[in-house]
């Protein structure tokens, strides 16, 4: 499909009216710049041409474009708001992560728990937004934020193609403000900790027995029969006491976080500790006689999190705040936002759309990609078109269900990536899966999206039932290269430890150490530090690949190459001079390069016992694991290349 003539006007917009099945156009907010096209299409099985050199004749791709990229992103060390109360810098989270997002119910959006779908890098200049209260965060200028008015970008203009509701000094952000900085766990917390714990009269939940199990453990001297409070008391040591004393008896329910307390010596501490770090607070008499007395902290729920954050309790179901309106008086407005350069940032996809950083409300960020696929233009369209059929899962299943079908082999990711960004959206390959499965189909994937791990558990259980086979896509391990040449699929790090999952969910998955880049990535020492971390990483199988440059995809590395490294361009002109393959000698080059790497490493051998060679050689194979052949068996590719650029 093309889409040169199907442009309306001046402006580019997309007039898409004689595709067959669709059902409608749109433009997400998370996907800037990017058009999704949903169509109900009549058939999602595509019989691959005779002419390819592949070791399968049927393949299924829900998606015809691609959404893989980034271009939103916060700074790593952003701290963001996790499903149990507590917090995590945004490069630490991993697919599967459960944080906190918000949700619109009955006219206010509140809190409600999210799932990770994707966390990812890139490089983009970068700007700091300062706010009353003093939260300083740092984001790219197309990052959006949840204002009093709205989601705004960081940055925009007033009029014009770049005309967009962007943030300006005055704006105020939604949240509670900045996330206090938890301190060190130290020895005077843990003893805090256990006094606290042992002035309470109830009893202790599993979470808090544990941690007490494992302070007492490590404790330098356990507190003393009927000590509570020491002469000085440090503050790590009222940190403690105050989590401890909150996981025996404190409560925290319909916005209200109450501490009860009988004995005098105890409430002394609890009040010395909640003043010394600066927690408003009343003291109260319980409903009941005696000398009970209630601890109620005030100041709603920004106060609420910088307890739970400065002093760490470890009973879980204690810290949610699930359903809660997101609305307080936490001095949020834009102070100023300025420039600060090109950095690395991250960012991470959600089921909600959304996620909670340092304290205010941060929006899902999606981008173009400037890799060719398909037949699509060579980049714009391919990355700003996308077309999704949200009713393959369905067609799929009524296709393989015909006594016609053989139940041959079903490849998916050799044209388009069925774990792109939009996955985390459109969710249509768990519907996928089962279709082939309940039929008793064979299938494979082949993937550089981490969104997988979200499948695992359901390829799993299926892989008991039909042969599965995975592969995974690795070409470097060199941040600032792949920075720069897939700025928004997962890092080479996520992608190993993907296939690391994938082995210990019991599964086959093979790597492609692919597209090998002459000049760039073919140094004997980086093909050995990327197949030692493939091994460690459990790989099944590997294989190498030259990179192939076909039409569109030749178009646009010759201008990255040109813009990024001019000094390699003769060479490349020499290397692809006969057409899309590298020219055979450099294939035997770097097959002789390969064969001792692989054999240091373990990996030089098939189950079949041939010698594995690069791909473009007649004896070259795909790596075992991921052909869904019998156990062990290998695959003959034959020549052909998956496109992976």
């Amino acid at each position: 499909m093309r889409w040169d003539r199907q442009r309306a006007g001046a402006a580019g917009e997309p007039a898409l009216l004689g595709l067959s099945g669709l059902v409608r156009s749109v433009r997400s907010p998370e996907f800037s710049g990017v058009t999704f096209h949903e169509v109900h299409a009549r058939s999602v099985l595509n019989k691959v041409p005779e002419a390819s050199r592949v070791p399968f004749r049927w393949t299924v791709n829900p998606y015809r474009g691609c959404s893989h990229a980034c271009a939103y992103c916060l700074a790593g060390d952003t701290p963001i708001l996790l499903a149990d109360g507590r917090t995590k810098p945004l490069a630490d989270l991993r697919v599967g992560d459960r944080v906190y997002g918000t949700r619109l119910e009955n006219g206010y959006r509140r809190y409600v728990p999210a799932r990770v779908l994707a966390q990812w890098t890139t490089q983009k200049p970068a700007y700091r937004i300062t706010l009353q209260d003093g939260t300083c965060l740092t984001a790219s200028g197309d990052h959006r934020f949840l204002t009093n008015r709205g989601w705004k970008y960081v940055t925009g203009d007033q009029a014009g193609a770049g005309r967009r509701p962007h943030l300006t000094t005055g704006n105020k952000l939604m949240g509670v403000g900045r996330f206090a900085v938890p301190a060190p766990e130290s020895a005077g917390y843990r003893l805090g900790y256990l006094a606290g714990l042992g002035a309470g009269r109830g009893v202790l939940d599993a979470e808090a027995a544990a941690r007490a199990d494992a302070f007492a453990e490590s404790a330098d001297g356990a507190p003393s029969e009927g000590e509570t409070l020491p002469i000085a008391p440090g503050d790590d040591w009222l940190r403690g006491f105050l989590a401890g004393l909150f996981d025996a008896d404190g409560s925290h329910s319909r916005g209200v976080l109450r501490m009860p307390v009988a004995k005098p010596q105890v409430l002394e501490a609890a009040v010395l500790a909640l003043k010394r770090h600066g927690f408003d607070h009343a003291v109260e008499r319980s409903n009941r006689s005696g000398p009970l007395r209630v601890l109620r902290l005030i100041g709603g729920l920004p106060e609420r999190l910088r307890f739970f954050h400065t002093t760490d309790p470890a009973v879980t179901r204690k810290r949610t705040i699930d359903g809660v309106a997101i609305k307080s008086a936490a001095r949020l407005g834009v102070v100023s936002i300025e420039p600060v350069g090109e950095q690395e940032l991250v960012d991470i996809t959600t089921d909600t759309g959304d996620f909670i950083a340092d304290g205010v409300v941060s929006h899902n960020c999606f981008a173009r990609n400037t890799h060719t696929y398909l037949d699509f233009d060579a980049g714009e369209d391919f990355d700003s078109q996308v077309v999704v059929k949200v009713n393959a899962p369905e067609v799929l299943a009524a296709q393989v269900r015909r006594r016609s079908w053989a139940r041959e082999h079903v490849a998916m990711g050799t044209n388009t990536d069925p774990y792109q960004r939009a996955e985390g959206k459109y969710e249509l390959m768990p519907g996928i899966i089962k279709a082939l499965a309940g039929s008793g189909t064979p299938f494979s994937i082949l993937t550089k999206g981490t969104v997988l791990a979200r499948d695992l558990p359901l390829l799993r259980a299926v892989a008991a039932d039909v042969p599965v086979g995975l592969g995974v896509s690795i070409a470097l391990l060199g941040r600032d290269l792949q920075r720069r040449l897939e700025p928004g699929t997962p890092s080479p790090q996520a992608r190993l430890e993907l296939v690391r999952k994938a082995r210990d969910a019991g599964l086959p998955c093979g790597v492609f150490v692919a597209p090998v880049l002459p000049g760039l990535t073919d140094s004997a020492d980086a093909l050995d530090q990327l197949l030692a971390q493939i091994r460690d990483a459990g790989a099944t199988g590997v294989t190498v690949i030259p990179l192939h440059l076909r039409p569109g995809a030749r178009e646009w590395f010759g201008r990255w190459l040109s813009s990024h490294h001019p000094e390699l361009v003769p060479r490349y002109r020499q290397l692809y001079a006969r057409g899309s393959y590298v020219d055979v000698g450099y294939r035997r080059w770097l097959s002789a390069r390969v064969t001792p790497l692989l054999r240091r490493h373990g990996l030089d051998r098939r189950s079949g016992g041939e010698e594995r060679g690069v791909p473009g050689d007649e004896e070259a194979g795909w790596p075992d694991g991921t052909m869904p052949g019998r156990r062990g068996e290998s695959v003959p590719a034959q020549g052909d290349q998956l496109t992976l650029l």
